[in-house]
């Protein structure tokens, strides 16, 4: 079971409920062990609850699930007639196939390769947000990519789509990660953690932390991921295949309550703003910086595009991190997507 776990006292806290263990976008993408845990829902304990029908979503870890959550707060799942119940799992590809998990947020690339496999999953939509939301931010005194050579840099999990964009900004800037002594730091808390005690030098991490190395004066940014691969797709939501079969309604449903709240919260920036700061707690001034920057990333489309699904196994193939290119065609079911 995955234990929630707070952040170090001094440098940014959460919530209970919002524990930051892993890395969004490569929180699920990781292979310990499964291990579903109920978390509080909202809607679980609203009066009437009886008839509303159940369904399991397993949200991203952290600040990237906190939408949902808000929106469940709000009543848009209840509005849908679902009584959703959160869960925490740092698998969530396990969590769907011991069907602990009805629908969760995937890393794309761990989606495809598991579905590609033979799990017996599939993609049913697009998160509010497919492109890399990752910085490469380093210490005081390292003003360039270029002058990482020779240093130690994080890049999260190997085999993550963290590694993925570290490599290829490295790449970008004549340097291989053997330029570099390439670590392993863990993501989110941990690697700001690695960052500020010297353990590294530079590390990918994800916001509000580049926003706070900036706020802070500990270090600078020094490349947006998604300036490097704008097309790499990081987020999707999977189902089993036997839910989808048995329950393809509460898919919809879901679904629509998801970016239902997702647009809520980008819609009403200082509602969302304060149920943040609520939930995390970090500088104000890095979650100003934060939010602003990552507004172009917060699209809000459930469409899949098959063309950056591609793309993105042409480049995990070229990483060594995938072995072939699966047709997804055969891993995508997009009925449930929200009509407009």
């Amino acid at each position: 079971m995955n234990k929630k776990k707070g952040l170090k006292a001094g440098v940014i806290s959460l919530g209970v409920a919002l524990l930051l263990s892993a890395c969004s976008g490569n929180s699920n993408n990781n292979a310990e062990g499964s291990s579903a845990v109920p978390a509080k829902s909202p809607s679980a304990s609203s009066e009437g609850s009886e008839e509303l029908q159940k369904i399991r979503y397993a949200p991203l870890s952290g600040v990237s699930g906190l939408a949902v959550r808000l929106g469940a707060e709000k009543g848009f799942f209840k509005e849908e007639g679902l009584d959703v119940e959160f869960i925490t799992t740092k698998n969530a590809v396990e969590g769907l196939t011991s069907k602990d998990v009805d629908i969760a947020d995937v890393a794309t690339t761990t989606a495809i390769i598991a579905a590609g496999k033979g799990a017996p999953i599939k993609i049913v939509s697009s998160m509010f947000r497919t492109k890399g939301p990752f910085y490469l931010i380093a210490a005081p005194g390292i003003n360039s990519v270029e002058d990482l050579k020779g240093k130690k840099v994080g890049a999260a999990v190997f085999g993550s789509g963290l590694d993925v964009y570290t490599q290829k900004i490295l790449q970008k800037h004549g340097l291989t990660k053997d330029d570099v002594t390439y670590v392993a730091n863990g993501a989110q808390e941990a690697a700001y953690a690695s960052l500020e005690s010297g353990q590294v030098d530079a590390t990918i991490i994800h916001e509000p932390f580049a926003s706070l190395v900036e706020v802070t004066g500990k270090g600078k940014l020094l490349a947006k991921g998604w300036d490097y691969l704008p097309n790499f797709h990081t987020g999707v939501l999977a189902s089993r295949n036997d839910f989808i079969e048995k329950k393809p309604e509460l898919i919809e449903k879901l679904l629509r309550a998801y970016f239902k709240s997702q647009e809520y919260a980008k819609e009403h920036t200082d509602e969302y703003k304060a149920y943040f700061l609520a939930n995390v707690k970090v500088d104000e001034k890095a979650v100003d910086s934060a939010f602003e920057r990552e507004r172009v990333l917060w699209e809000n489309n459930p469409d899949v595009d098959v063309n950056a699904l591609l793309e993105t196994q042409q480049i995990q193939v070229e990483l060594g991190f995938q072995d072939e290119i699966y047709n997804v065609e055969k891993i995508l079911d997009l009925r449930f997507i929200p009509k407009k």
